[in-house]
């Protein structure tokens, strides 16, 4: 599967943005999905999972009241609504696909990635 994020910007802390994840798979109900993200300097981490069916949902601690992710499997695509932005948020944000099992946080654990889109908060 190819993918595709979209939706990232400049944005105050305490703004929000909505990122987009576009799968070129026609089954691409068959792929758990997930958001990481890169800042300047750092390894990549892990942000919000969700299954196939996108009945279970797991998020990075520091995220987890203010980021909601979703997916469209008719629209072939995964979502992150981001709210109360904040200046640590900011981050190269790259969305993954796997088939497989393994850890969901480990960014080791999936076989595609789209090229990121670049997310920045000021204070």
């Amino acid at each position: 599967v190819q993918l595709q994020a979209s939706g990232g910007g400049l944005v105050q802390a305490g703004g929000s943005l909505r990122l987009s994840c576009a799968g070129s798979a026609r089954t691409f109900s068959a792929y758990a999905m997930a958001w990481f993200r890169q800042a300047p300097g750092k390894e990549r981490e892990f942000v919000a999972y969700i299954t196939r069916s996108g009945s279970e949902r797991y998020y990075k601690d520091s995220v987890k009241d203010r980021f909601t992710i979703s997916r469209d499997n008719a629209k072939n695509t995964m979502y992150l609504q981001m709210n109360s932005l904040k200046p640590e948020d900011t981050a190269i944000y790259y969305c993954a696909a796997r088939t497989g099992t393994g850890y969901y946080d480990n960014y080791n654990s999936y076989a595609f990635w789209g090229p990121g889109t670049l997310v920045t908060v000021s204070s």
